[in-house]
């Protein structure tokens, strides 16, 4: 089985494939200080919940923007699954084209993302990733990266609200029921899922409106909160919640030929 490991600056989702298929994922807090053993530690627990042995795990990968974290990981895929990881990040030899200024600067995961994507789909996509950030991901069929947006991600947009105010609360995300809230947190849910709908679909717009080619690009959403903001962005086209990690799989495939 192949394990794979997608570092982003919030969470790091694992996930588990057994051949093309994705037996089980899992995330868990990227924030929180871990060595090789502690890391060992909880990846067995994982697998134990899944009844899977440490030993049927074969190979690893791991796509991570979060240097701190590559390191201890590493090693404890090498010392509790005996396999060193491939690492994938702009220096990896994979078949697609980075067209933008500063290659190398361009994170894993936008990269991983355009391998799916043009594998997985092969044709123009825009790919919204819902994380710490929300990227837009501008990928041709034959697996060009044109560029894309950052903006500020939901949650990292309500915490900054509600840390530099005096009098709003902390909220939980959970989808407000109208938009004009009786109640602080209501008003505050409101804003911020709405708000990140209607600025999602605007510049996703705003990209169609500069695309370069005739063909109108398939629009793919993913992380965290893909499904919950589904409701509210007409123009998501599908939904992966995983296509990152089908990413890190097509990668490991392709890199351990080479």
């Amino acid at each position: 089985m192949l394990i794979v490991f997608d570092v982003g600056n919030t969470e790091t989702t694992i996930g588990l494939f057994d051949g093309d298929t994705l037996r089980a994922d899992w995330r868990i807090m990227t924030a929180v200080p871990r060595t090789s053993d502690e890391f060992g530690v909880v990846l067995r627990s994982l697998l134990s919940a899944s009844k899977v042995e440490l030993a049927a795990v074969t190979a690893a990968a791991i796509g991570s923007v979060v240097p701190p974290i590559t390191d201890p990981l590493t090693r404890a895929c090498e010392r509790y699954f005996g396999v060193t990881p491939i690492l994938v990040d702009a220096k990896a030899a994979l078949p697609i084209t980075v067209q933008v200024d500063e290659p190398l600067s361009v994170g894993a995961d936008r990269l991983i993302n355009t391998l799916a994507a043009s594998q997985l789909y092969q044709r123009d996509t825009i790919c919204v990733d819902l994380g710490t950030a929300t990227t837009f991901d501008c990928i041709t069929a034959d697996g060009v990266f044109l560029g894309g947006v950052i903006m500020p991600g939901v949650r990292t947009s309500a915490e900054t609200l509600t840390r530099r105010t005096s009098m709003l609360p902390a909220t939980e995300l959970i989808p407000p029921k109208r938009v004009i809230g009786t109640r602080t947190e209501e008003c505050i849910r409101a804003g911020v899922l709405f708000g990140a709908a209607d600025a999602i679909d605007g510049i996703v717009r705003r990209i169609k409106a500069e695309w370069p080619g005739r063909e109108v690009p398939l629009v793919v959403a993913t992380g965290g909160l893909a499904e919950t903001l589904q409701p509210w962005c007409t123009e998501f086209d599908l939904i992966e919640p995983t296509l990152t990690l089908q990413g890190l799989r097509l990668a490991h495939a392709l890199l351990v030929q080479r």
